[in-house]
């Protein structure tokens, strides 16, 4: 009886590892699916993000033809007695339609005594982060009278180069490094609010939240694989770094298999926000601890 039993219990054993593989291949499958459920979303919201800014894009454009219209047509002796004051009031119209046009892209304003104060709210994947504000006064030339923008941002480069020809290129550059600076900035912090079991110390950056460094170790059953990243943002009007590296800290050599996945992890990083590599890290089963490198 016993010489029966032995292989059945052998058999049952086997089939149980087969079911538990079955199951995590479908599990891994459903995530999968998922993942590219969410990816699918978010290219038809981009679309129509780019469909809704193009939009607007060409509604300035038509209002500043009719403006432009209407000045080629003013006799040329009245051109003469056209004021100083009557081009200030021109431009204040111009910035007005512009921040309508452009309101529902985080783009704002009202009039003041002296110009217009603009403010600009930034957002990451739907996130409303943080607002800012410029107050311009509309004289020859255009001047910035009082700004919440962070030092680091370059403010004056920006101006200097749109302010005074471009009105609207200057508050889209201004946008664009902004919308960078908190989408950089709110990885940072969800990856230290939202995986705050996975960290040992704080996480280096600075101000600017472009160049960010870690250790963390990948736990695979007793044996340890910790790693270095770090992370450059060349590109201060980017959410994803330029350039990453992630070494290896261990004193014994990688095998083929961890080589790769030390590599995996680089192209992670240059792709994916993130705190959402970290997540998907956390849906694989994958045991992280961070440190400061």
């Amino acid at each position: 009886t016993a010489g029966i039993l032995i292989p059945d219990l052998c058999v049952l054993a086997h089939l149980e590892r087969l079911e538990a593989q079955v199951n995590k291949s479908h599990k891994k499958s459903e995530e999968l699916q998922s993942a590219q459920a969410e990816e699918s979303a978010l290219e038809t919201k981009i679309h129509q993000l780019r469909h809704i800014r193009d939009k607007l894009r060409a509604e300035v454009k038509q209002r500043q033809a009719r403006a432009n219209a209407s000045s080629a047509n003013v006799e040329p002796d009245q051109t003469v007695e056209i004021s100083e004051q009557d081009v200030l009031e021109r431009k204040q119209e111009n910035m007005k339609a512009i921040l309508q046009a452009y309101h529902f892209t985080g783009l704002s304003g009202k009039v003041t005594s002296r110009g217009v104060c603009v403010c600009i709210s930034t957002a990451f994947e739907g996130n409303l982060l943080d607002s800012y504000f410029v107050d311009l006064v509309i004289q020859k030339p255009l001047q910035i009278h009082h700004h919440s923008i962070p030092v680091f941002i370059p403010l004056e480069k920006i101006a200097a180069k749109y302010l005074q020809t471009d009105i609207q290129h200057f508050l889209f550059s201004l946008c664009e490094y902004l919308n960078a600076y908190s989408g950089r900035k709110y990885q940072a912090d969800q990856l230290q609010s939202d995986f705050a079991a996975l960290l040992t110390g704080p996480l280096q950056r600075n101000p600017l939240c472009n160049l960010l460094s870690f250790t963390y170790k990948v736990d695979l059953g007793d044996r340890s694989f910790p790693f270095c990243a770090r992370l450059l943002y060349k590109d201060l009007t980017r959410t994803l770094p330029t350039d990453v590296t992630v070494t290896y800290q261990g004193m014994e050599a990688l095998s083929t298999a961890w080589e790769k996945h030390r590599a995996s992890h680089e192209t992670l990083f240059c792709t994916v926000p993130l705190h959402r590599v970290f997540a998907s890290f956390s849906r694989e089963g994958e045991k992280l601890d961070l440190s400061l490198s």
